[in-house]
């Protein structure tokens, strides 16, 4: 059996996945003695709760056939609007809520763009995440916000049942994401659409509703994770999310999810989240460089780029 053949089997690039997370771990544990410790693999989930919460929403809109690229830079944009409204008197309950209105009214716009007027998502998304970034860069002069709110930070630094409260966060979503698109009819919907959009459309599958919904969830999702991100740092920066972004979609393509639509699991995209955690917490234990973190990352979404197209090629064969 060929290689292409065995990555297009059913949860084959999940399992393969695993089985390299694993030797990354082995090998990890014995270049530093302070790998494996509970502390240590608990920061390494809360440290990417964020950013994995951006995954979960980002897997059903790219197997849906869409993309988004402003997810990164919304979240940038919702710590600071959070930040901005508090430090102006605003209730920080009623600042969140604004902050995820927001977060929810870009991914309509999201949506709007790329589903009614027909704009491709690529470049579409990219303009609205230039859009966004910019915005947070003038709101603050480019200046980071001192966000100080006991009850608000708790929920980037609090704990439940001695797991940080990010990553219980992190790990409810995805429970919950799993079983929508397992056992429920939108989430066959999301499949659809992105299998073949045109013949699901002439079976009654909703494409252009679902395709709404997921860009708004999307936008919902960054808003989520910049006020996860500023809880955390107990500061809102207009740049703080947007590092991350090929994180974002090396941890979907990595995970399995096709770049084509149409295929895809939560789970490959959680365990993709832990590995790209467990090489940035390995590499700074080893005091290896940042600049050479960014080239494993630019690195790892070469290869699952690449992992993608194979799987695709095998698909079609």
């Amino acid at each position: 059996m060929s290689i292409a053949a065995l990555l297009n089997r059913p949860g084959a690039g999940v399992v393969l996945l695993l089985i390299f997370y694993l030797l990354v771990a082995v090998l990890f544990s014995v270049l530093s003695p302070w790998f494996l410790s509970f502390d240590n693999m608990v920061s390494i989930g809360a440290n990417m709760a964020f950013i994995g919460l951006m995954c979960a929403l980002q897997t059903p809109l790219i197997i849906a056939g869409g993309l988004d690229l402003s997810v990164a830079a919304v979240a940038g944009l919702a710590g600071v609007v959070v930040a901005l409204l508090h430090a102006a008197g605003v209730g920080i309950v009623a600042a969140c809520l604004i902050a995820l209105a927001l977060g929810g009214g870009i991914g309509l716009l999201n949506g709007l763009l790329v589903v009614r007027l027909g704009l491709n998502s690529l470049i579409a998304t990219l303009g609205t995440m230039s859009v966004i970034g910019g915005l947070a860069l003038v709101l603050t002069g480019g200046l980071t916000k001192p966000l100080m709110e006991p009850g608000f930070n708790w929920i980037g630094s609090g704990q439940l049942l001695r797991l940080p409260v990010p990553l219980v966060l992190m790990l409810l979503v995805y429970i919950a994401l799993g079983w929508v698109l397992a056992r429920t009819r939108f989430g066959r919907f999301v499949y659809a659409a992105g299998s073949n959009a045109e013949a699901s459309r002439l079976v009654g599958v909703p494409v252009a509703r679902t395709l709404m919904i997921l860009y708004v969830l999307s936008g919902l999702s960054g808003a989520v994770s910049g006020l996860i991100l500023a809880a955390m740092l107990y500061a809102a920066a207009p740049d703080a999310a947007g590092q991350h972004l090929l994180t974002v979609i090396a941890a979907v393509i990595l995970g399995g999810t096709s770049l084509f639509g149409g295929r895809g699991t939560v789970w490959g995209t959680l365990l993709a989240v832990l590995l790209l955690g467990t090489l940035n917490n390995g590499l700074t234990l080893m005091d290896v460089s940042s600049f050479w973190q960014d080239v494993t990352r630019g690195a790892v979404l070469l290869l699952a780029v690449g992992l993608d197209q194979v799987r695709t090629r095998a698909a079609g064969a």
